[in-house]
């Protein structure tokens, strides 16, 4: 996906996550330790500190992020507008910058303006669903706009090195995203997640075919295995949700 196209999907997602909030005090089902409430304070936090990056173009990670917690306390309608505001501004950032800008990005591939721009998308994407599931009504996304998510958290999150995600002897899983014409070979060794593009060498220990939404979600523990077309051992693909947890850290 180029730059115009994930500054478009963070404008879209941001209206959908603020549109879904009705009930404050709810728990989110996927972040249990969160009321809705939390979640809006929490993203649109993270929204402040990801257009500091792009705004001042910081060569350096922001690891203060006391500056951006500027919620208003006790007035919920008061939330939303901020989380709206917040939000607004970073599109507005993310849309005057140079496309080309350096600065600190925390992923392998994309840098600068492209970097946070996608990240930022994916971000609000994941916690519109969080918001959307205190319901249950979930909207998807395009297949495109999913496939590229799981691009992020496989050839992004996870090609850097994990303490936490390796495995010997190795696992394997293949995914298979019906929708998009995309599949992924993912192998969890000793030195932790290899992924390709393909169907890889050899047969994988499980394979899950569904909608490219549908692995997104399974991707970041958003969804469970039910409804997906599983060929294998699934036990070998619930290793990788019982380890593989990406979580706020202001040392990214």
């Amino acid at each position: 996906m180029e730059l115009r196209s994930h500054i478009g999907a963070l404008a879209g997602e941001g209206r959908l996550l603020a549109g879904s909030v009705t009930d404050f005090a709810a728990t989110v089902p996927t972040c249990p330790d969160w009321t809705v409430r939390d979640l809006l304070r929490h993203i649109g936090m993270v929204h402040g500190w990801a257009r500091c990056h792009v705004a001042e173009a910081r060569q350096e990670l922001i690891t203060d992020t006391s500056s951006f917690e500027t919620w208003p306390e006790d007035d919920d309608a008061a939330l939303v507008d901020w989380y709206r505001a917040q939000q607004a501004a970073l599109v507005e950032t993310l849309e005057a910058a140079d496309p080309e800008l350096d600065c600190y990005s925390f992923l392998p591939g994309q840098r600068g303006t492209r970097f946070w721009a996608r990240r930022q998308a994916h971000e609000t994407a994941i916690h519109r669903v969080d918001a959307q599931g205190v319901t249950g009504a979930v909207t998807a996304t395009s297949p495109e706009f999913a496939a590229d998510g799981v691009d992020e958290i496989l050839h992004g999150f996870f090609a850097r090195r994990s303490r936490t995600v390796v495995s010997d002897p190795p696992r394997s899983f293949g995914l298979h995203a019906d929708d998009a014409g995309r599949t992924w070979a993912v192998t969890i060794g000793a030195e932790g997640v290899n992924t390709v593009d393909g169907d890889g060498d050899g047969d994988p220990d499980v394979r899950v075919t569904g909608s490219a939404f549908d692995l997104y979600l399974l991707l970041w523990n958003r969804r469970e295995l039910e409804g997906l077309d599983v060929q294998g051992d699934p036990a070998e693909l619930e290793f990788w949700r019982d380890t593989a947890r990406v979580k706020w850290s202001q040392s990214s």
